[in-house]
């Protein structure tokens, strides 16, 4: 890895190599600065170099290191104080919720590893992160910093969340909008387990206020293909009322409603231009970022190379 970093529990070194040469991209302007190429309007005002990334389709050749090339046989960039940007948001669920786990990892470990992993990135960018952890009300929030240091706060934060039984998503998200100072990318990752339109209403709040929203629909895989056979005992974890039956009785119906749950939210995303994924906990927390951060590049480069026919 680029940096030395301190012992922290929800960083985990062999992930962070392998995202290691990823970056998150911005897809639209923040606070009138093009993001993803994070050019400043100051630049060529007094700025000083800061360090090196690794080049990516759209950065200026006037940028390339042509030296570092010439030792390492790869193209970086070169960056500038100036050219630190966009401020981003995480907004944790830590409801009752987010505690199932069919295996040893909840949704909630799996979102507190996550949120530290893209905490990272973009600090490594020399970006800033902010941390909002959620259940009925917003439990802890960090104002978006760009210092390293930050990381080890987040960490002790995520240690110490006490889940509550309940969530109210569209209100936290509603006082997030009115948290931030300037246009952000607002990140939430969450089981999203309330009113769908609730829901997408308080994610368009943040969409219209100007904000660049991702949401990281964060499920367990037992949740989305329902395995369960023999009788079962469920127990609502946000105090919602146990059910006893045999689930191969209701499979067809659960998944029917699930399936449709999970496309109105996914629709109603991507109508308000939110980029959404569905993150399947079992899977490897790289491989998820991997993906994600692949796609969004994709869709800025092409978007910004696009020409009218």
């Amino acid at each position: 890895m680029s940096q030395h970093l301190p012992n922290i529990h929800y960083l985990d070194p062999e992930v962070l190599q392998r995202l290691d040469d990823l970056e998150l991209v911005a897809r639209e302007a923040v606070e009138g600065l093009r993001s993803g190429n994070h050019r400043s309007p100051l630049r060529g005002f007094s700025t000083e170099f800061a360090h090196h990334r690794q080049y990516a389709p759209g950065d200026a050749i006037r940028d390339l290191d042509w030296r570092l090339y010439g030792r390492t046989d790869r193209y970086y960039t070169k960056l500038y104080e100036a050219e630190t940007n966009f401020d981003c948001c995480l907004l944790v669920d830590s409801s009752r919720s987010m505690t199932y786990a069919s295996d040893q990892l909840s949704k909630l470990e799996y979102a507190k590893f996550l949120a530290a992993s893209l905490a990272y990135m973009v600090l490594k960018q020399r970006d800033s992160i902010g941390l909002s952890v959620f259940d009925s009300k917003v439990r802890a929030y960090f104002p978006p910093r760009s210092s390293m240091n930050i990381l080890l706060e987040l960490d002790r934060l995520l240690r110490s969340t006490d889940p509550k039984p309940k969530t109210n998503i569209a209100q936290q998200l509603d006082e997030t909008t009115l948290l931030l100072n300037r246009r952000s990318v607002v990140i939430l990752i969450s089981d999203l387990f309330a009113d769908p339109d609730d829901v997408l209403r308080g994610l368009r709040h943040l969409r219209f206020a100007g904000h660049n929203v991702v949401v990281f629909h964060t499920l367990d895989p037992y949740e989305i293909s329902f395995p369960f056979k023999g009788a079962w005992h469920f127990e609502g974890l946000e105090e919602e009322e146990p059910l006893i039956t045999q689930p191969e009785r209701i499979r067809q119906d659960y998944l029917d409603s699930f399936n449709n749950y999970l496309e109105t939210i996914r629709s109603g995303c991507v109508g308000s231009g939110i980029d959404y994924s569905i993150v399947d906990t079992s899977r490897p927390l790289d491989a998820v970022l991997g993906e994600f951060i692949n796609e969004r590049k994709a869709a800025f480069f092409g978007a910004s190379t696009g020409t009218r026919s």
